[in-house]
């Protein structure tokens, strides 16, 4: 029977809830004589099977869940029974807690819960937790160090007593279980296993918990007082273990940390709460286990997290928060008297807590920063839900107090709402003081808006706040010592303190998102008075400096005003670097030296924006400046013996002498950085300042020579040149501390170790005796950097005595010298040349083109002055040593050039892999290193040989240099006429060759002289026998073309060699064309090019030339395209293109070749360079082709050179350089031949009206740095105005000021020739002026409305009487139209010159416009305007004439009712009286005519007006200076370009400022009504007249000022509200009938006027309103200044109800306007940071809209399938990355536009517009 009671029990527990478990249980014991054990037994064993088949399923279904909980249920109640044993509580644990704790924990944490609660009442009502101490603890400790991985890596060495075996259970122990538990096997592995480790920690944890609850319940007296003590012994037992557990634990990873703050924690606080301390029984001896020593030892746990990674500090700010929220740090403890004796142990006494904290604040991640406050809040006693909210009633009491005056709205409202967050509270304390405590809510009150509040918050409340903290902080009541206590005694510690709090609050201001706070936090740090605090500013931290201050810097939004107007600087970086100087002035030598190290070690370690790196070297240089102050003031007091010398060991010049190398370092990579941007002006600021920092801290004596001279090397050389500006100050810092006396006198050290540089150099010892070509250039380096450093030092003749005594000494010795070392020889060599290209730099400065300012032009001048006679003398000393070594070099040149004739001799030996894979160039032959060593001795000796000729050549007249002369030229022969080529290794050698020929070719031809070109004919004889009328260059060219031809053609060179041989082909090929021209340029030969080459020849040349060009490198386009330039003006000296049909010449078939392989070349090119564009146009567009007209056109087909024109201006769109160049040359060439200009109207309408925003820095970059660059473009012709070529170059007009120009010129060239008698050039450009300007009137885009009136302005002086009827016409209609004042000035000033050109069409035309009263009064004030200068410009004869027209029908506009045009009226008839109209004499007898009276009082009122007066004034007397004649000038059109202007250049209009007048005073006028009407309400209160008067006369006024419908629209200008004022719509007045008040009366009629008026406006401004779409787009994540504006457009085009974008400031971008077209005037611009868009989205989907984003995802509808709904939100994504993951889990639904090509995106602009359109059409239908 009890078995079939227990079989229906077992099959019930499913079905019985388990609350009806426990009396059924006992329904059945009383009724059966089953036994409670017996019947525990069995359920006890049913029990696994079921916890089986749930783990082998995998999930507890319901059922199985009700069946394991009713078990439980009924074995816990069967537990209590009085004659259940502990037995079987083990049995349970074993069988049934621990495998259902594991079970629970993988698939119900609610049943773990109350099966746990459920275990921990039978225990606690048994008293068994001696079971739980000997069986379930254990386990769970040993599964925790099994789980932490502690017990697997024999970490069992605890950290205190008896921790060893904390994780430890014996063998024998499991044994004993299995062996008395009878249990299965499965159990067995499981009991010989372990829980997880979360699991492990929760039972631990609600372990403690449960015998926390029955020790803190239980009574102290009575029979429960022995269970009492051992609930208490397993409590403080487990404690122990637990404390000792977590200590481990938190060393651990990141799994143990987190289950240790999760579980364990809590719970040991919470014990610690109820009990400050407790006895634990250790091996019989009794230990105090006390929370003071816990949380020393968890604090010591805390401290080592902090230091490692960012999770492990997360973990460590939630253990502090964690304890916090137990411990109080203001509260009280219970039982605080400890047990152990010890202290309370007080975290806020750590100072590393504070660091750390300090750390967490200014963390990059929120929820650290979110921590550190919590916990810095907590340490402060500050509760976070009352801080600024803790008194209503006070708050209420203090909103009376009086708001500041002259706020804004914006301020206002930013004020109120900061007064609710306490701000009005704390700032109400600033005046009586601030103590800690108020200033610490002070502080938090700042981070926590810059946290979470709105910017107007911040704004409110920062400058104050942050003032009252530095002002109260010298108080002793500061909120330092809140936290300090006795950590900081002196007060450089306290102010060191309170700045390192403070650059928490600047630091995360810097950073943060809105960029108008980030603004608003840099104004107010650098607009501390920082002198105020003397040497406490020392105390702001260093590494705030280095770090936040100097990452702000590079932030370009605090720098919106560099570069403007060509000042590389800033208001911010001027405050920037007064803080440093002043910084630095209290830093002592060594920690200066140690600060500037760091600050110039940033431009190594980060990148640096342009304003950015700037900043840093302003920084730097008064960070320097500021230590040298600092320095000269202490040695000052030195000398006055306030302190002894000896105490100068860490003065500034001995610190530096260790230090200054690695400064100078530093420094060096600030030039570097500047390199990268490209404008010359911007990198000679910043080298300016790395100078003048290096010139403060480094004495040049300091610095070894090799650090001194790679320093000088990264300068560039423009600056220190002559004639450069920094060029003084460089050689006074090198001159500085280097003058010792001798007994012979002053000596330099510097100087006498540059002249022990060249020995030193030499003599070095090389590891190998062969060298290649790095080695070579390595040397060359050096050289170069030596010179340069050497002439800057050097200052009379006598200092280079040396130098020139080791050149006499090693010269006459080299060869044998070449016996011992074969690098000694190249090495002197390559300083010979090294010294010789220095000079000729030198000269190129000091003879080339001179510079244009005044203190530069100054600064020449004194130094011409003091060293053209000692630069003289330096090159005859120089010339003179050079002719004492010429032949011993001459024959040391012929014996190593024998390499080059060895041919056959030279062995083709198997390279090594690693060099035949080399890519080719002139460092990487292919040759071996022996042979490498010979070609790179035998190049240095014919450069060197060619060099020291032309340099004798050219200093030294008179002497014969034969033996150079001849080496060279033999060497050239021998070259050019070597044979055939049978192997690799002999074709390396050949190229070897050339390459050693180009320069010294150049070097000949470049100081060609009489003597010179007879040695050159005289030996090109010897090449060839020449024929008789034979030009002798022609056998000299030919065969070098045919040599180097074969060579190419023999096939042993692999392609990148063969490129290489190329370059060179055209080098020399160049220098050989190029000695024609010096020959003409030097007046040796007459301009006859047949004297040097035959018609075959120089065909011959040119084709080889054109066909090269298509396929030519990089480096062969300039040597090529200058041939080609060369050869064509040689065409053109043989006139060879005048008459084509007479000479087998250049025809248009060649000049198609060329054109085409050009224009292939150019498309081609990835990088525009200067040079070669410019060469590429004056080769091309050669003047001698131009003035063929077959050229342009033949058979009303484009010739070949208008096609070219056509292509590359088509290009040069896209490329702002490509056309300015264009623009410069072809102007120029039009004006020398004004026959060709028809054919290039399309291409000068083109260039008139192009516009690009681009400034192309690198542009100046490569004229100023490049010597090809400024070569190239001075080639190009131009048209001789210096003023605009020069200011405009590099800017967007600058193809508008060259036509401007071009047409100028054209016109002068007209009136001086005269239309009806000129020449054919005269008349050809009255035609070409002419048929331009009727092309340029049907221009109708606005902006390029402007530049086509600013081009007709000037082409005013080709109206003729043929076309001014249509002109006029034309500006009759473009005068009518709509345009803005930018486009109205310039068809006012076109229309003057015409009406002054042709007096008669005054009255035919002008006059009947005026009269024309319903015209426009856009369009009448423009012709009150031309009227009125028609009048003052007039010439005398006929000035009167035309006053007598004129003025009758502009008088009456004076009474317009339009403000504007009656203002604009007042002002031009006030100029018209004052010049015709002189005062009358009073006193005179004769009368006076009623009018002229009439006229009298008129300008009498126009003139003594205040009004009138303003007005006048505000105009800056424009009239005066207005002058229309030259307003038509390209002078008066673009010189006058100011910045602010804009790009167009276009100035403000005497409208423009009549109506900003008009606009500024409306507030005043407005301000001054609004007080009248006061004024009238107060009076009318005090009249004795009766309400119903006052109502007679309302109702009157009502019925007279009765408006029609549309009564706004006329009156829309003429009346407007101030911005703070609204008229009282529900106002009256109590006025009397008497005469007294008609005044008043008629005022209050104004008053209801304008009443009515506001009325009609704002109705209809809801009308615009209401008729928006009710969809917004947010393009917060767009950051592209194009894409934005182009949405802005769009949503206007569309109306939109709204764009929402990251910064509203975006629309004053100048590029955004220039896009957008106004549209931003009128489309409502949300702004709403990145960081806010989530809750922008959540906001608007509250009010309604649905959310929708334009991203392709899994998920997308096709735009044509998806359904508007009319309230819509769309979101665009990114650029590049789309829509964040974030903000698309907010939105309702993703929309794609379907796509049918390869790429997968469109542009977001175009998206944009598209989803707008879709939306737009859906809500039309």
């Amino acid at each position: 029977m009890a078995a079939a009671v227990i079989s229906s029990l077992s099959k019930s527990f499913g079905q019985i809830p388990p609350s009806a478990i426990p009396p059924m249980l006992d329904c059945i014991l009383t009724s059966t004589a089953v036994s409670s054990s017996s019947l525990f037994s069995s359920i006890l064993d049913d029990l696994p099977d079921l916890i089986e088949s749930g783990n082998r399923d995998g999930k507890l279904d319901s059922d199985r869940r009700n069946s394991i909980a009713s078990m439980i249920g009924a074995l816990c109640h069967l537990l209590t029974k009085a004659n259940i044993g502990r037995e079987e509580l083990q049995s349970f644990l074993w069988k049934g807690f621990i495998p259902l704790m594991k079970m629970g924990h993988d698939f119900d944490q609610e049943l773990l819960n109350q099966i746990a609660d459920s275990f921990f009442d039978v225990v606690q009502s048994i008293h068994a937790w001696e079971v739980l101490e000997e069986n379930l603890v254990p386990f769970s400790l040993r599964s925790i160090g099994l789980s932490a991985g502690i017990i697997q890596n024999g970490d069992l060495q605890g950290t205190g007593l008896d921790r060893s075996s904390l994780f430890y259970v014996s063998s024998d122990l499991i044994e004993k279980l299995i062996e008395n538990l009878h249990v299965g096997k499965d159990c067995k592995l499981f009991i010989s296993g372990y829980f997880p480790l979360p699991l492990s920690c929760h039972v631990l944890s609600i372990t403690l918990d449960a015998a926390l609850r029955n020790f803190q319940a239980a009574p102290l007296t009575g029979s429960v007082s022995e269970k009492l003590s051992s609930v208490k012994s397993f409590t403080a037992n487990l404690l122990w273990n637990l404390c000792n557990v977590t200590e481990r634990l938190l060393l651990q990873g990141s799994e143990s940390r987190s289950c240790t703050i999760g579980f364990l924690l809590p719970v040991i606080f919470k014990a610690f709460v109820s009990q400050s301390s407790f006895e634990i029984s250790v091996h019989r001896e009794i230990h105090i286990m006390s929370r003071n020593l816990f949380f020393m030892r968890v604090w010591k746990c805390c401290r080592k997290l902090f230091s490692l990674g960012s999770l492990e500090r997360r973990d460590a700010y939630r253990i502090l928060s964690l304890y916090l929220s137990y411990f109080s740090c203001g509260g009280t403890f219970q039982n605080a008297n400890m047990s152990d004796g010890a202290e309370e142990f007080d975290i806020r006494s750590e100072k590393d807590l504070w660091n750390e904290i300090k750390r967490g604040l200014v963390d990059e991640e929120g929820l650290v920063r979110k921590q550190s406050l919590h916990i810095l809040k907590t340490l402060l006693c500050m509760d976070s839900g009352n801080q600024h909210h803790s008194d209503i009633s006070e708050k209420k009491a203090q909103g009376k107090h009086s708001v500041p005056h002259g706020v804004t709205k914006r301020e206002l409202w930013a004020y109120k709402e900061a007064k609710s967050l306490g701000v009005g509270k704390i700032c109400n304390a600033v005046d009586s003081g601030m103590n800690s405590q108020q200033q610490w809510e002070a502080f938090v009150l700042l981070f926590e808006m810059l946290e979470e509040y709105g910017t107007h918050l911040v704004e409110a409340a920062w400058n104050h706040q942050i003032t009252s903290l530095l002002q109260f902080s010298v108080s002793h009541d500061n909120f330092v010592s809140a936290i300090s206590g006795s950590m900081h005694q002196t007060q450089s510690e306290t102010w060191a303190e309170v700045f390192s709090w403070l650059s928490i609050l600047w630091k995360r201001g810097f950073c943060h998102d809105n960029p108008q706070v980030r603004c608003m936090i840099m104004q107010s740090f650098l607009g501390i008075e920082w002198r105020n605090y003397g040497s406490c500013v020392k105390s702001v931290p260093e590494s705030f400096i280095h770090g936040s201050l100097m990452e702000a810097l590079n932030d370009p939004v605090h720098h919106s005003d560099f570069g403007v107007k060509g000042i590389y600087s800033s208001k911010t970086i001027e405050c920037a670097t007064h803080f440093l100087h002043h910084y630095s002035s209290y830093l002592n030598a060594r920690e200066t030296v140690i600060f500037l190290n760091s600050l110039a070690s940033l431009a190594k370690r980060k990148s640096f924006s342009r304003a950015g790196l700037m900043g840093l070297a302003e920084c730097i240089a008064a960070s320097a400046f500021g230590a040298y102050k600092y320095s000269n003031n202490k040695v000052k007091s030195y000398e006055f013996g306030t302190v002894d010398e000896v105490q100068l060991e860490y003065s500034l010049e001995n610190f530096l002498h260790d230090n200054g190398t690695e400064l100078l370092d530093f420094l060096r990579y600030v030039l570097e950085s500047s390199k990268q941007h490209f404008n010359p002006n911007y990198r000679f600021r910043v080298c300016e300042k790395v100078v003048e920092a290096a010139a403060s801290m480094v004495p040049a004596s300091d610095v070894s020579l090799e650090i001194l001279l790679h320093f000088i090397s990264t300068l560039p050389r423009e600056v220190t040149d002559y004639g450069g500006l920094l060029r003084v100050r460089v050689q006074d810092w090198l001159l500085q501390n280097h003058q010792v006396t001798r007994s012979g006198g002053i000596q330099i050290q510097l100087l006498e170790s540059l002249n022990e540089f060249p020995e030193r150099f030499i003599i070095h010892h090389c590891l190998f005796q062969n060298f290649d070509d790095e080695d070579l250039d390595v040397w060359e380096f050096e050289v170069r950097r030596w010179a340069r450093v050497l002439f800057l030092v050097i200052k009379e003749e006598h200092q280079l005595a040396p130098l020139m005594m080791f050149i006499q000494q090693h010269g006459t010795n080299i060869r044998k010298q070449n016996n011992h070392s074969e690098w000694v020889p190249v090495k002197f060599l390559s300083l010979i040349v090294g010294l010789i290209q220095e000079i000729q730099v030198m000269q190129r400065r000091k003879h080339g083109p001179k510079v244009q300012t005044k203190f530069e032009i100054q600064q020449l001048e004194t130094e011409e002055q003091s060293s053209e006679a000692e630069a003289s003398n330096i090159y005859n000393m120089f010339t003179d040593s050079l002719l004492l070594i010429l032949e011993e070099l001459v024959s040391f040149c012929n014996l190593s050039c024998s390499i080059f004739s060895s041919g056959s001799d030279i062995e083709d030996k198997v390279l090594p892999s690693s060099v035949r894979g080399k890519l080719g160039g002139p460092s990487q032959r292919r040759l071996s290193i022996s042979l490498t060593t010979a070609v790179l001795q035998a190049t240095i000796s014919v450069k060197a040989v060619a060099y020291i000729y032309a340099w004798c050549a050219q200093h030294r007249t008179g002497i014969l240099l034969n033996s150079a002369f001849t080496a060279v030229w033999k060497f050239f022969c021998n070259t050019i006429t070597s044979p055939t080529c049978n192997s690799e290794s002999e074709a390396e050698v050949r190229i070897a060759a050339y390459e050693a020929l180009a320069p010294a070719l150049k070097a000949l031809v470049s100081v060609l002289a009489p003597q010179i070109l007879v040695l050159f004919m005289e030996n090109s004889k010897s090449l060839q026998p020449a024929i008789e009328g034979e030009p002798w260059l022609d056998t000299l060219v030919l065969s070098f073309l045919q040599n180097i031809n074969n060579l190419l053609a023999v096939g042993f060179l692999v392609r990148t060699r063969r490129a290489v041989l190329l370059n060179w082909k055209w080098v020399i090929l160049e220098s050989l064309l190029s000695i024609p021209s010096y020959s003409f340029g030097s007046k040796l030969q007459q301009e006859d090019g047949s004297f040097f080459f035959s018609d075959a020849a120089l065909i011959n040349i040119f084709t080889d030339t054109v066909e090269s060009l298509e396929n030519a490198g990089e480096g062969s386009v300039l040597p090529i395209l200058r041939s080609i330039r060369l050869a064509l003006e040689l065409f053109a000296s043989r006139r060879l293109s005048l008459v084509v049909s007479r000479f087998t010449g250049v025809d248009s078939q060649m000049i198609w070749r060329l054109v085409h392989s050009s224009w292939i070349l150019h498309s081609s090119c990835n990088k525009r360079r200067v040079a070669h564009i410019a060469a590429l146009l004056s080769s091309v567009l050669h003047p001698s082709l131009f003035s063929d007209g077959d050229m342009h056109d033949a058979d009303n087909e484009p010739g070949p050179l208008k096609w070219f024109v056509e292509k590359l201006l088509e290009e040069g769109t896209k490329s702002p350089r490509t056309i300015r160049l264009a623009a410069l040359h072809l102007t120029g060439l039009l004006l020398s031949n004004p026959t060709t200009i028809k054919y290039y109207i399309k291409e000068l309408k083109l260039l008139t009206l192009y516009g690009s925003v681009a400034f192309d820095e690198d542009f100046e970059a490569e004229l100023s740095e490049n010597d090809d660059a400024r070569t190239e473009v001075t080639l190009l012709t131009k048209i001789q105005d210096s003023e605009l070529t020069e200011a405009f170059i590099n800017t967007e007009l600058y193809a508008r000021v060259c036509v401007a120009n071009l047409f100028y010129k054209l016109a002068d060239l007209t009136n001086r020739s005269g239309s009806s008698t000129g020449d054919k050039a005269s008349q050809s450009a009255l035609e070409s002026g002419k048929l331009f300007l009727l092309e340029l009137l049907d221009t109708v885009i606005h902006r390029r409305k402007i530049r086509a009136w600013q081009m007709i302005c000037v082409l005013s002086q080709f109206v003729d009487d043929d076309i001014v009827e249509e002109v006029a016409q034309c500006l009759q209609i473009a005068l009518y139209r709509n345009n803005l004042p930018s486009v109205r000035q310039y068809l006012e000033t076109f229309a003057i010159n015409i009406y002054m050109k042709f007096p008669s069409l005054v009255a035919e035309q002008l006059v009947p416009l005026l009269r024309d009263y319903d015209m426009r009064p856009q369009a009448l004030s423009s012709y009150v305007f031309i009227a009125a200068n028609v009048i003052l410009h007039a010439s005398k004869d006929i000035q009167l004439r035309h006053l007598d027209e004129l003025l009758p029908p502009i008088l009456p506009l004076l009474t317009s009712h339009h403000h504007s045009l009656r203002g604009f009226t007042q002002v031009l008839l006030h100029q018209v009286l004052c010049n015709f109209f002189p005062s009358l004499d009073s006193k005179s007898s004769e009368f006076i005519p009623l009018e002229k009276r009439c006229f009298e009082d008129l300008k009498l009122y126009l003139a003594k007006n205040s009004d009138c007066m303003r007005l006048r004034a505000s105009m800056e007397g424009y009239l005066d200076a207005y002058n229309p004649k030259t307003c038509v000038t390209p002078a008066g059109i673009f010189v006058s370009r100011v910045e602010e202007i804009g790009f167009e250049c276009v100035p403000t209009s005497l409208m423009e400022q009549v109506i900003n007048f008009l606009n500024d005073v409306r507030e005043d006028l407005r301000c001054s009504m609004a007080k009248d009407i006061v004024t009238i309400k107060n009076e009318s209160l005090n009249m004795a007249a009766g309400s119903g008067s006052t109502e007679e006369v309302s109702s009157a006024c009502e019925e007279k000022l009765e408006l029609p419908k549309d009564a706004h629209l006329d009156f829309q200008k003429k009346i407007t509200f101030s911005k703070h004022e609204k008229p009282d719509l529900g106002s009256s007045s109590l006025l009397c009938k008497g005469e007294v008040y008609k005044q008043l009366l008629e005022m209050e009629k104004e008053d209801d006027l304008l009443d009515q008026l506001w009325k009609s406006r704002s109705l209809a401004m809801e009308r615009i309103r209401g008729n928006r779409q009710h969809i917004i787009l947010v393009a917060s994540l767009i950051d592209r200044i194009p894409n934005l504006a182009g949405l802005a457009r769009t949503c206007e085009v569309f109306k939109t109800q709204g764009l929402a974008v990251a910064d509203a400031k975006i629309v004053q971008d100048k590029q955004f306007q220039l896009i957008s077209v106004t549209a931003e005037k009128w489309v409502p611009v949300i702004e709403v940071p990145v960081n806010s868009v989530k809750q922008f989205l959540e906001k608007k989907k509250r009010e309604g809209f649905s959310i929708l984003g334009l991203e392709q995802t899994a998920n997308s509808v096709p735009l044509d399938q998806y359904i508007y709904p009319k309230k819509t939100v769309l979101v665009l994504g990114r650029e590049k990355e789309g829509i964040p993951v974030d903000i698309i889990h907010v939105l309702d639904a993703c929309i794609e536009i379907p796509q049918l090509g390869v790429v997968r995106s469109l542009n977001v602009h175009v998206s944009g517009a598209i989803a707008l359109w879709e939306y737009t059409r859906q809500q039309r239908l």
